[in-house]
């Protein structure tokens, strides 16, 4: 596994210089702008909310200014992601026209998240090549439905949710590049908890994440999603994933403390809650194909002062 972890976490770290390495150049919005901003950031909050009650609840941890601005990254790749998740033709010419739109640096004032989206990133200096990776990541989605092993799914990984780790770590502040790989682990273990749990609704949509290498080390293969089966071999699998989930968890949260106090708390209650679904998977014995694993609002509220000690007291390491 160390040798495994040291393949992927190279390639990753590579991707992510390219947009370390890039000047992060904002011009200012048009004054004309300025007025629709705070219904652009409004919009932004109404999705947030009404797709990711986890991500709204630990973005309310920040200070305004960061809470619209994480919100406005949650927008804009949430609707990246629903281009390609909707059916309909052509979603890569979609895809392509949103990005155009959504990485102008002048928006039109009436594309809300477009508009609010570039504010965030001119605020706190996002690299724009970290929002073109998002999208190229998502864009795998229409052609590639498989992974052979997990080295190539962590590649896919990073890009649609390390990306965003990177892209929110600017906004919650850093220390410096030693920040950099435990952003890129915790977008990893985020995006591999949401595989984990959608199982059943990705192979629906003729997806299969599951590294198809370890899957036949299981005695396992597609067939076996397919039916849904909850077999002693599927729960040895489970184990085994979310085994190695949690050890990116912990290793990504001890972190935090290279961000700046204000945000420690947020980014660390989004990892511990999310951690939280694998939780719920367990308690169920593994079985994800009859229902979708879940943290309810209570659950959660019960965690947050625990989360709060740990993310001011750096207990993680």
């Amino acid at each position: 596994m160390a040798t495994e972890a040291q393949q992927w976490e190279h390639h990753l770290l590579a991707m992510a210089q390219e947009g370390l390495i890039q000047p992060s150049i904002h011009k200012s919005l048009p004054a004309d702008s300025e007025a629709f901003l705070a219904q652009a950031y409004a919009e932004c909050a109404l999705i947030t909310r009404r797709h990711s009650r986890t991500f709204y609840l630990a973005s309310a941890l920040l200070p305004k200014p960061k809470r619209n601005a994480a919100r406005a990254l949650y927008a804009f790749a949430r609707i990246s992601d629903d281009i390609v998740d909707q059916p309909g033709p052509d979603p890569i010419a979609k895809l392509m026209n949103w990005r155009k739109i959504a990485l102008d640096p002048n928006p039109a004032p009436y594309r809300m998240v477009p508009l609010a989206w570039a504010d965030a990133r001119r605020r706190f200096k996002i690299p724009v090549r970290f929002a073109e990776q998002l999208i190229n990541g998502i864009a795998r989605d229409i052609h590639q439905p498989r992974y052979e092993n997990f080295t190539e799914l962590a590649i896919y990984c990073y890009g649609v949710a390390s990306t965003v780790g990177l892209m929110s770590m600017h906004i919650t502040g850093y220390s410096g590049p030693e920040a950099v790989p435990y952003a890129i682990r915790l977008g990893v273990a985020l995006q591999l908890t949401n595989i984990l749990r959608d199982v059943a609704e990705d192979w629906q949509r003729g997806r299969l994440y599951l590294p198809l290498e370890e899957m036949q080390a299981f005695g396992l293969t597609s067939e076996t999603v397919a039916r849904g089966e909850n077999t002693p071999a599927w729960r040895k699998f489970m184990r085994f994933q979310i085994d190695r989930v949690r050890r990116l968890y912990k290793t990504s949260l001890s972190g935090v403390k290279y961000l700046d106090p204000d945000g420690r708390f947020a980014i660390a209650a989004a990892g511990e809650l999310y951690q939280g679904i694998l939780d719920d998977i367990e308690a169920f014995n593994y079985d994800v194909f009859s229902r979708r694993a879940y943290l309810s609002t209570a659950q959660k509220i019960k965690r947050l002062p625990g989360i709060w000690m740990r993310s001011r007291s750096g207990s993680y390491d």
